[in-house]
């Protein structure tokens, strides 16, 4: 299966300060890319889970003995560790992007340049779909989505448009949408809007950013002490919320302040942000928004 080339991948691995006897996890699994890469790292002794929720990374499983792969979502990463017994662990990777793989395959519906049944389910069993979001939001409700995650200054006209015309047709695949909403794509800018709604309606579908919340809120008491956490995020939806909750632990407002005018924020960042080099997005241009930044707990 085509899954992309690990982005960032020698800066995120490095960012765990892999010890050899320690616990990790890549809340990500996909290819499997940043798994190998860790597991090359650690000892005999040392244990790395994958989480997936894809079943199709099921396809990329990993023949060592110390590596087990969880097929759930995320957001449920403490609660599947202690089924494994874990409760702590020293360094969790997290590779926000859509795979190569999902985008590859037409079926799937997460691409503008395929026809494909708009589905957008990174996860097959989930019942709301692409197509359910489209066909059944209200104007309201469509507007917003398209607003908060496309980012989109019209998402109202857009959400006008695609009641009116399922009125009379279901839309139900991605050139469909494509040509519903032609008027709002002009040819300079065609790829980048249509690119804003896909990526409104995906996050839509798999609650993207509520399952970074909940994942986030986890990792102070799922680290070690000394525990590491190295996110890759690639739009900045996403980075903000990594930002955030790495400089104060919440994701809107400031930390209340003590007595003493002291602040507690569980995390600290490490270094400075990273991007990738001008080389590595010639080789793989998906990597071209990738930013990382690196935590650990607040001593």
């Amino acid at each position: 299966m085509n899954y992309h080339s690990p982005v960032l991948l020698k800066e995120s691995v490095d960012a765990l300060a892999i010890k050899e006897d320690g616990i990790y996890v890549d809340v990500t699994f996909g290819g499997g890319g940043h798994s190998r890469e860790i597991l090359k790292r650690l000892g005999k002794n040392g244990k790395l889970f994958g989480f997936d929720q894809d079943p199709d990374a099921l396809g990329n499983i990993i023949d060592d003995a110390r590596f087990v792969l969880i097929p759930e979502n995320f957001r449920f990463v403490s609660r599947f560790l202690r089924f494994h017994g874990v409760k702590k662990v020293d360094g969790v990777l997290a590779d926000l992007g859509v795979s190569s793989h999902q985008f590859d395959e037409a079926e799937r519906g997460f691409s503008i340049r395929f026809d494909g049944d708009l589905d957008m389910r990174m996860n097959q069993k989930s019942k709301v779909s692409a197509k359910q979001i489209i066909n059944s939001y209200s104007e309201e409700k469509l507007a917003e989505i398209l607003f908060l995650y496309g980012e989109l200054r019209n998402s109202r006209n857009i959400a006008k448009t695609i009641v009116e015309e399922r009125a009379n047709n279901k839309i139900e695949t991605s050139f469909q949408l494509k040509e519903v909403l032609k008027k709002y794509l002009p040819n300079a800018k065609e790829h980048k809007i249509l690119a804003q709604i896909f990526q409104a309606v995906r996050i839509e579908v798999n609650e993207e950013l509520d399952v970074l919340r909940e994942f986030l809120e986890q990792i102070p008491n799922l680290l070690k002490e000394e525990g590491r956490l190295s996110v890759i995020s690639y739009h900045s939806l996403e980075d903000r919320l990594v930002k955030r909750y790495i400089r104060t632990g919440l994701f809107s407002g400031e930390p209340v302040k003590d007595v003493f005018g002291n602040t507690r924020e569980p995390l600290q960042k490490v270094g400075k942000l990273i991007v990738p080099t001008p080389q590595e997005i010639k080789l793989n241009n998906r990597s071209r928004s990738a930013k990382l930044r690196i935590a650990t707990l607040k001593k």
